[in-house]
């Protein structure tokens, strides 16, 4: 339980970035509200404690990871607020020693991903099938470990690399046709997508979406008896980007749960379409009436 008034202080789960320097170095401060910065240097590291044990009062949550949390049950409410987002088509490449590839051409092989519910897998697997045409049924995914939620299990179609190897290593054997890699490909991996950052500005200009990677999440208990409190949260969220240089804030998801709806519907369709989630989760569902409204 929270005081039902005056501080309280939150163990939280958040890392480093432009967006969020002025918040972890208190120039963006409230006297409701302080942080606990107890999470790890890279957030996604501490997602696994987050929803199986509940450690973290609030932070940043990889957006399926929290689709996954609210299917079975996990006590966190989703704000409107994107931590980590970007655009998507430049992170999976492939080794352009062994010939050249187009996205099709991965049909039917194996395709490395750091983990199959990876937020950023979720994106480039519906990126590739309704874009580019890609038949993912015949693909056999190759992981490095598996996902945040206990509850989930990978599809049969995925398999777990050997130990002692690294995806892009395999990738630049030959032992894999195409891997996931992230935002900056090693030397000597091409981009599987030609010309990936203007076909991802073309892409977002049609559709109106921003890939979201990671967005706040807090205690669903907190919300409930300190709405102040999570008021105040997504105000100095909102600040502390703000805050951030004009040019790292070019090429990031909005805030506000009508300027991302789209985009989280998406998420759900896919995940869905991926044997990522166990059931049809509606958009509004992942919020409650605090944090459905924040910055409407």
């Amino acid at each position: 339980m929270y005081p039902s008034a005056g501080p309280v202080r939150l163990k939280t789960n958040l890392a480093d970035s432009a967006y969020t320097k002025a918040l972890k170095e208190g120039a963006v401060s409230s006297p409701l509200v302080s942080f606990d910065f107890a999470g790890p240097k890279t957030a996604n590291q501490g997602f696994k404690p987050m929803v199986r044990e509940n450690v973290f009062e609030a932070g940043e949550l990889a957006l399926v990871t929290y689709l996954q949390a609210r299917s079975y049950g996990k006590p966190y409410v989703l704000l409107p607020a994107p931590i980590v987002s970007r655009f998507q088509h430049h992170t999976i490449g492939f080794a352009p020693q062994f010939g050249a590839m187009s996205p099709r051409d991965i049909e039917g092989k194996r395709v490395g991903v750091r983990t199959y519910s990876q937020t950023t897998g979720l994106w480039v697997r519906g990126i590739l099938q309704h874009d580019f045409g890609v038949d993912l049924s015949g693909i056999t995914w190759v992981t490095a470990e598996d996902g945040h939620l206990a509850e989930y299990e990978d599809p049969a179609h995925c398999v777990r690399k050997p130990d002692g190897e690294t995806l892009d290593g395999m990738l630049l054997k030959g032992e894999l046709a195409a891997a996931i890699l992230g935002d900056h490909l090693p030397e000597g991996v091409a981009p599987l997508i030609p010309e990936p950052q203007d076909v991802a500005r073309a892409w977002q200009a049609r559709t109106g979406m921003f890939p979201i990677n990671h967005m706040f999440v807090v205690r669903a208990e907190l919300s409930r008896e300190r709405p102040d409190v999570v008021r105040e949260i997504y105000r100095m969220i909102v600040d502390s980007n703000a805050a951030a240089p004009e040019a790292a804030r070019k090429d990031v998801a909005p805030f506000g749960l009508e300027a991302n709806r789209k985009a989280i519907q998406t998420a759900i369709d896919w995940s869905l379409e991926q044997n990522i989630i166990p059931r049809r989760l509606e958009v509004d569902e992942l919020f409650d009436d605090v944090t459905r409204v924040l910055g409407a």
